[in-house]
């Protein structure tokens, strides 16, 4: 694997190989074992878009790492005073050894793949979010222990966490469940994936209909960032796509939930629900921390093997 770009051009073998990984230094890690996998190596962190977890987590699993991270805020660099980003792929290949962009057009993430010579990481691009998928997908198998015979059901925005969770959740072989009001649909190239899974994809306007013996209900909030002007239009819309006690008595009695977060309590999901299941919630984020660093092993060298100098 020479970088994480999108959901879709990952194996199920490539994600099995991220999560077992994940699961291992996870383990490790809380056993006090260190694993300085990436000693002298530095990620720089592009962010066009603000973050909490994206930045703590990378930057905290690079110094687990053995490495370091430098953050470089679009006001840091040339590239946000129109700098091509093909010559900003080739002078930070020269400098670091991978990098992690946040941004918002997914051709950017691509053209960093495609002019540089060190591997790219997506952090999140209005398109997609694979390094949360791959945390929500290790948090799932920590709690029901398997993928196959699973019904995962996300309500709300068809957005870009939508977008991953259907290709995410149908490679490791879950059924997968939509709901979304008819203009917010997830993107065209996700629900072309999802044909060649035939029954196992559904997509609805009725939320109760998809949340139907579920296993793992997912949402997110209903204005992600860049969309701030369309609060108010977006609130008309989703009004009654929240996860709540109705949603819940409709999926499996022993359903988790999951939340990439910030999660805006009383809209997307209500407290109630969301403190009910906080321990699953905050498990994910955690997780967060453990898949990414299974992916800078993966893309940017190291074995989990190696001894701790």
């Amino acid at each position: 694997m020479d970088h994480l770009l999108k959901m879709l051009d990952l194996s199920k073998e490539d994600i099995t190989e991220i999560l077992n990984l994940a699961d291992q230094l996870k383990y490790e890690n809380k056993n006090g074992i260190k694993h300085h996998l990436l000693k002298g190596k530095t990620l720089g962190m592009i962010f066009q878009k603000s973050s909490t977890r994206t930045r703590v987590s990378f930057e905290t699993g690079m110094y687990q790492l053995g490495g370091q991270a430098l953050f470089l805020s679009n006001r840091d660099l040339q590239i946000g005073r129109g700098e091509p980003v093909q010559d900003t792929a080739r002078v930070l290949s020269r400098y670091l050894d991978g990098i992690m962009i946040r941004t918002f057009e997914q051709q950017e993430v691509d053209d960093l793949a495609k002019y540089g010579s060190i591997p790219i990481i997506n952090g999140l691009t209005d398109f997609c979010h694979p390094c949360q998928v791959l945390a929500d997908l290790m948090t799932i198998r920590e709690f029901k222990g398997r993928f196959e015979g699973l019904k995962m059901c996300y309500i709300g925005d068809g957005n870009n966490m939508a977008n991953s969770l259907i290709v995410g959740g149908l490679k490791v072989g879950m059924e997968v469940s939509v709901a979304c009001p008819d203009d917010y649909q997830p993107d065209a190239k996700a629900l072309e994936f999802a044909k060649e899974y035939g029954d196992k994809f559904s997509m609805t306007n009725i939320p109760l209909e998809a949340a139907k013996d579920a296993d793992v209900l997912f949402t997110d909030v209903w204005t992600s960032m860049g969309e701030e002007a369309e609060t108010e239009k977006r609130k008309v819309a989703f009004a009654g796509y929240q996860i709540n006690d109705e949603i819940m008595a409709a999926a499996k009695p022993d359903a988790m939930v999951q939340h990439c977060l910030p999660a805006h309590r009383e809209e997307e999901i209500t407290e109630k629900v969301f403190e009910a299941h906080a321990n699953e919630i905050f498990e994910e984020a955690e997780n967060r921390l453990h898949a990414q660093k299974a992916v800078m092993v993966m893309v940017m060298g190291g074995k989990a093997s190696d001894e701790d100098d």
